[in-house]
């Protein structure tokens, strides 16, 4: 990695212009999105050395210094507000600017941000682009995996616990029990289904716009180009890329982000209901449902000594919470495909990126430091087990319902045991009253109790 202090601010003047123009918030596109555009610059500069259109030592000296934007340097040299005009031109001017004096400095000839590091390319095709090489990049390498992780912990806590007999809450209200290895699975499924969706649109989702050019003709481009950047940026990247089918569409629309996003904010709804189960679980200690018990990470309180928080559960619903915002956000910028252009790519990017991110770490944090380790409470659970008036939903087929109904009433109003009650209200035997009512056999875990 380069050190940026001996860059002396190489980029120039549409760099410093638009600097100057959209002072309007401390936010910087992120370095995902940078690192690619770097790789967009690296291959399309390779690319033209092929077809005979960029001498050799401007192509290497243009993929030397985009190489070296891709391992994370010259990061102060990208200092161009995300709120800036809405085709990203002033990132991509930005790019050239830093490539073409870094790979001046290299070559020892004149690099030229347009002539040279912009060669067959538009900041309209190439934002597009980018948009979709970095956040594709952000999802195989970062998030799925993360979601899998997430899932495997759950799983392995789930077939731990899946004996012990809980009591189950619709409405937040006392319900039938079920095992708490069945309630994880819950979870599990929902990740499961949200990563097959990820999954199942990555392929269409990376298909790039490279070649289209200003509005799609690809004027100043040729016919080979695209294809042959998607190439190379496949054997860069290690992941899969081809052109657009129709660079109009490409250049004029942003649906495939609008759809990830929309893909990213039903996980974020999977990751709230799940953090939001394990605040409940573990409410209290004493004043609370006291199921579980999550790891005491630091002091929950600046006054009140000894105090626990679920912190990890709520950092997750404040991640999900962002990310639903952020999707409102692409959304309606999504919307602005203006005739031949999107005019909110900035933003876009920025909000995509920013999702990826949080839900990637957060997947991580959940499943390390609250899923797979948290501590279950079973004298708790046993304890209101014995107490649930709703176990008698069991006896509904032999007494029938209003009769059970008032079995639970008076279970409730007395604080005491169903079987009790219902060997009094009834002529049952208590034998039989015993498997009837046994909450293991009312979760259909064990199907050989009888």
């Amino acid at each position: 990695m380069v050190d940026d202090n001996q860059d002396n601010w190489i980029y120039g003047e549409q760099t410093r212009l638009a600097v100057e123009n959209f002072s309007i918030s401390n936010l910087r596109m992120p370095p995902a999105f940078i690192r690619s555009l770097a790789l967009i610059k690296r291959a399309c500069a390779e690319v033209n050395y092929n077809l005979g259109l960029l001498s050799e030592s401007k192509s290497v000296a243009i993929s030397r210094a985009a190489d070296e934007i891709w391992q994370g340097g010259h990061g102060s040299q990208f200092p161009v507000d995300v709120f800036q005009t809405g085709s990203g031109t002033s990132t991509n001017m930005n790019a050239n600017e830093v490539i073409a004096s870094l790979a001046t400095r290299y070559s020892g000839e004149q690099v030229h941000p347009n002539d040279h590091v912009n060669l067959g390319q538009s900041s309209n095709d190439v934002i597009p682009s980018c948009i979709t090489l970095s956040a594709s990049l952000f999802l195989a390498k970062q998030l799925l995996p993360a979601i899998r992780h997430l899932i495997d912990c759950i799983n392995k806590r789930s077939s731990e616990l899946e004996s012990v007999v809980k009591t189950g809450r619709t409405h937040l209200m006392d319900a039938m029990p079920l095992t708490m290895g069945q309630e994880l699975s819950g979870w599990s499924a929902q990740l499961q289904n949200s990563l097959d969706r990820l999954e199942s649109m990555q392929a269409r989702f990376a298909r790039l716009a490279l070649g289209g050019t200003a509005v799609g003709t690809g004027v100043n481009s040729t016919t080979e180009f695209g294809p042959l950047v998607c190439e190379r940026l496949t054997e860069l990247a290690d992941l899969h890329f081809l052109p657009r089918e129709n660079f109009f569409e490409g250049i004029s629309s942003q649906d495939g982000s609008v759809e990830l996003s929309g893909q990213l904010k039903t996980l974020a709804v999977a990751l709230m209901k799940i953090s939001n189960d394990l605040r409940w679980m573990g409410s209290g200690p004493l004043a609370g449902l006291g199921e579980i018990e999550l790891p005491k990470l630091q002091a929950g309180s600046s006054i009140m000594p000894g105090k626990v928080n679920p912190v990890i559960a709520e950092s997750t619903a404040m991640v999900c919470a962002q990310v639903i915002g952020n999707d409102v956000t692409i959304t309606v910028a999504g919307q602005s495909g203006n005739f031949q252009l999107n005019v909110m790519l900035p933003v876009i990017a920025y909000n995509l990126l920013q999702s990826l991110e949080l839900l990637s770490n957060s997947c991580i944090n959940l499943a390390d430091k609250a899923v797979a380790v948290f501590n279950v409470k079973k004298d708790k659970l046993e304890e209101t087990l014995s107490r649930n008036p709703i176990l008698v939903t069991a006896l509904n087929s032999v007494i029938g319902y209003e009769k059970a109904a008032e079995i639970a009433h008076k279970a409730y109003a007395e604080k005491r045991s169903v079987i009790d009650i219902a060997e009094e209200m009834t002529n049952m035997d208590r034998k039989e009253l015993e498997v009837l009512l046994n909450p293991a056999r009312l979760t259909g875990f064990n199907k050989k109790i009888n």
